[in-house]
């Protein structure tokens, strides 16, 4: 019962978060996106990347001060079916890819990720029949040196829509990378 509201607590918050503060740099972030595929900071920063407090185009890599490196490919539009939760016309999906450089090992279930269309929160869609599960290996750990690959989806409008996706490592990190695009 308290893990389903600290959820729902953190999914308000990130929300609020995200309408107040996307795309306007922050003060006290001192944490920037550096390397390509997961590269150590210094070993060659991607094009698309961009310091944090910034919006980040799909595609991008983000680094934590922990040492956790994410990138979020472009959205992949796709139709829901009939056994999807929730339902919706249409859902976009995303690859992302966190790969842990930092010398600590990375629990997975600290993962939070939220999504916002045209400055209002959309659902992650479960679509097993289309093999989105969300994160099912929830309770792994990555350790120094490695990388985990998850697919989320989230439920969009119809038409094309400007799509916000609000990652923070864990509950506890203070900071949190957004990714913005067309999806």
């Amino acid at each position: 019962m308290a893990l389903a509201r600290t959820r729902k607590i953190m999914f308000t918050a990130g929300l609020l978060g995200l309408a107040v503060a996307c795309g306007v740099p922050s003060a006290h972030d001192g944490t920037a996106a550096l390397g390509v595929g997961g590269s150590p900071a210094g070993a060659g920063a991607s094009a698309s990347a961009s310091p944090a407090g910034h919006d980040l185009k799909f595609g991008a890599d983000h680094r934590f001060a922990s040492g956790l490196t994410i990138s979020v490919g472009s959205p992949q539009s796709f139709r829901p079916s009939p056994s999807a939760y929730p339902q919706s016309p249409r859902g976009a999906a995303f690859d992302v890819q966190l790969t842990n450089d930092g010398s600590t090992t990375y629990k997975l279930s600290g993962l939070n990720v939220t999504a916002t269309s045209g400055g209002t929160a959309v659902k992650q869609v479960v679509d097993t029949t289309q093999g989105f599960t969300g994160i099912t290996d929830a309770g792994k750990d990555v350790m120094p040196g490695r990388s985990v690959h998850i697919t989320l989806a989230f439920a969009v409008p119809s038409e094309q829509t400007q799509l916000r996706l609000q990652i923070r490592p864990s509950a506890t990190e203070a900071v949190a990378v957004t990714y913005c695009g067309p999806a």
